[in-house]
């Protein structure tokens, strides 16, 4: 077979030993790293992804050298002989298929988040409650001997190597840049004084672990926070550690700090190969180009233009554990997209959760939710083809079952057919592509303009027309009173939001949307407006990022444009707008909107609606909103009359599953997982 990926799957030869391919499983934190009793459950994960045709290499989550390096108090760490035997778990699962796999050396200084976090400086972190240490001479030394002793016990539990994480605002990474490294000593100061705990780490694990052993090092390519290192000195601290003994470096961009999005759906696909480019030009060995690379097509391109030597996906591999896989074997229409929502993944784990994946809920769980096939095939009928009905169709079809899917509307799609329509969440139309693709693969029948009443419900069940009955029928826009001068809420000023977003309802310049929960902001970044092509020349200028990578972090003054329309956003409750959004992507779909200028206003009671605008009352106060548009967003009622009039408790063969269940929140992350432990267990 003719490889449509001919870059991609050519192997990388690193001297001692090869990479079958340039695909790198980047490294992701799963929490089971923190509990040595799951490293079995650990095991399978990365198993699972390297079976078959895997990636050429695979970067562990993050495991620290020291207590204090940990990100937690219970993280993960590797200090001590006694932990091999569980990293030999991982090590042996991964070689059995044929894989290579190293382990993470992460040491959080001060974004750890306990009281013994350590750094350069006694700078607090501004994501962070805790002021770090600032560690002494001897101190220094023996994080360095911890580093060295880490990498060792790693050898020893069989890694193929490791990599020294000196990015993202982390440890090493904070005696390197002038922003947390305010020390007079030899460690601090001029940049050969603060490049020196990078190259003495790695230098003396070289000595350690011998030629034979793969030393990566995480190279932090733009730090994009102020008084982060120019390009000269990023240059400088590449060719020292090279000549100490990395073998491949990676590429990090941005701190966890920093107030650029780096890895958010909003951002353009591959948007850093240009800095990967422009150290390929510095150094001489293999680089790895980073950050909003999902599909093999952009992979490819990023080898094809030589921008970097492999490509590195975390996420993705959670969305498609088969994702080399299905490359190599050109079916890559049949790979489940990352989508970049961050729901499932790192907002569950800086909640303290395991993490797993929105579009794959057997992510992390590939031991416990397991698709068998069944010996008795059902004939199952599916009414409601969101998430939640797509998902329960093609993992119950996948297992052997026979499944009618019925929905209402002359598309699938569910909320996601609104989703898609959002500047920045382009890639839900890539879910959409793969449930077509996993409906046609597997046999789900698929009626279209099927509206399905109750009755039809109890006559599908009672006439043992279906085994099972699977009700998914989503949700519906929340309404609000609020009394209006003409006609009530039919006032033609007001709008919902499938209006606006699926019917396509004309919008004036001046608009007030109601309810600033996940709904209201995608509703205003859908009114700003972006081009559909994302121009990533512009892109760096709105966002404030130097195109060459000279100036110190990265950064120049962002370019301001005025914005399309006079938005404001309102919400009765007094608690911040966007609260409700993700851990780790709300605060840059917010900064979007206020970039735009978009007003929120919260603490807000609303009195009428008449000719002068929009009467509210903002913590008391009377004010007048002069606006063309009104656009409800003030939350989702279930759709639950397909089954509302039935007596569900005798109903043993009816399933209602995702917003047609519970609407809050429009928790597709919820919805897909119930409807794959459904179909589960159908």
């Amino acid at each position: 077979m003719i490889s449509n990926y001919p870059n991609l799957f050519t192997p990388l030869d690193l001297g001692f030993t090869e990479l079958k391919n340039r695909v790198l499983m980047g490294s992701m934190h799963t929490g089971l790293e923190d509990n040595l009793e799951e490293y079995d459950r650990l095991a399978d994960y990365f198993a699972e992804r390297v079976r078959g045709d895997g990636p050429g290499l695979i970067i562990t989550g993050g495991i620290s050298p020291n207590k204090s390096g940990g990100i937690s108090p219970n993280s993960g760490t590797l200090d001590i002989v006694d932990n091999v035997h569980y990293h030999k778990k991982i090590t042996q699962a991964v070689h059995k298929e044929n894989g290579k796999i190293c382990m993470q050396i992460l040491h959080t200084g001060r974004y750890g988040y306990h009281n013994d976090i350590v750094s350069a400086s006694a700078i607090k972190a501004p994501i962070n409650k805790y002021v770090p240490r600032e560690l002494n001479e001897t101190e220094i030394q023996q994080e360095i001997r911890d580093f060295v002793n880490c990498a060792v016990l790693a050898k020893d539990a069989n890694y193929d190597g490791v990599e020294i994480m000196a990015s993202e605002g982390y440890f090493i990474n904070q005696f390197l840049s002038l922003r947390t490294n305010k020390r007079q000593d030899e460690w601090g100061g001029c940049f050969e004084n603060r490049m020196r705990l990078a190259i003495e780490i790695v230098k003396r694990t070289r000595e350690a672990v011998g030629d034979h052993f793969i030393i990566v090092f995480r190279l932090s390519l733009m730090d994009l926070v102020e008084e982060g290192c120019p390009w000269v000195e990023i240059a400088q601290l590449a060719k020292a550690v090279e000549s100490v003994g990395v073998n491949i470096f990676n590429s990090g961009i941005g701190w966890h700090e920093a107030r650029i999005p780096t890895i958010v759906t909003s951002v353009p696909a591959a948007a850093f190969t240009r800095a990967t480019r422009k150290l390929k030009e510095e150094v001489s060995i293999p680089i790895i180009a980073t950050n909003r690379i999902n599909n093999p097509e952009t992979a490819e391109e990023i080898l094809r233009q030589n921008h970097s030597d492999m490509v590195s996906m975390a996420r993705p591999f959670l969305a498609d554990p088969h994702w080399v896989q299905k490359a190599r074997d050109n079916r890559a229409d049949e790979i489940n997209t990352c989508i970049a929502c961050n729901q499932a993944c790192l907002d569950q784990i800086f909640s303290g959760e395991t993490m797993s994946c929105l579009v794959n809920p057997r992510a992390a769980r590939e031991s416990e939710l397991i698709y068998t096939q069944t010996n008795t095939p059902k004939n199952i009928a599916v009414i409601g083809a969101g998430p939640a009905g797509l998902t329960v169709s093609t993992v119950a079809a996948q297992r052997g079952h026979q499944v009618t899917l019925f929905e209402a509307s002359d598309d699938i799609g569910g909320q996601f057919r609104m989703a898609q329509r959002i500047p920045g969440k382009s890639d839900f139309k890539e879910t959409m592509r793969y449930y077509r693709k996993m409906m046609e693969r597997y046999g789900v029948e698929l009626r279209l303009n099927a509206d399905i009443s109750s009755d039809q419900v109890k006559e599908m069940v009672d006439g043992e027309q279906y085994d099972e009955v699977v009700v998914s029928t989503g949700v519906l826009p929340r309404s609000i009173d609020i009394p209006m001068s003409a006609s009530g809420i039919n006032h033609p000023g007001v709008l919902t939001y499938p209006e606006v977003l699926l019917k396509r309802k004309k919008v004036g310049k001046r608009v007030a949307i109601i309810g600033s929960g996940g709904i209201g902001f995608d509703v205003a970044t859908f009114l700003l407006g972006q081009e559909e092509e994302v121009d990533l020349d512009k892109w760096y200028r709105q966002w404030g990022i130097d195109p060459a990578f000279e100036a110190p972090g990265a950064l120049i003054e962002p370019e301001i444009e005025s914005p399309k329309r006079q938005i404001t956003l309102l919400q009765r409750k007094a608690t911040k707008s966007g609260k409700s959004l993700g851990k780790t992507t709300g605060w840059a779909h917010k900064l979007h909107l206020e970039k735009n200028d978009v007003r929120m206003l919260i603490d807000v009671i609303y009195d009428r609606m008449d000719e002068q605008g929009l009467h509210v009352r903002v913590s008391g106060e009377p004010e007048v909103l002069e606006v063309d548009n009104i656009i409800i967003c003030a939350g989702q009622i279930s759709n639950d009359s397909a089954f509302a009039s039935l007596d569900k408790e005798i109903l043993s063969s009816l399933h209602v599953i995702g917003g047609a269940s519970i609407a809050s929140e429009l928790d597709a992350k919820r919805a897909i997982l119930q409807g794959a432990e459904l179909a589960a267990r159908l």
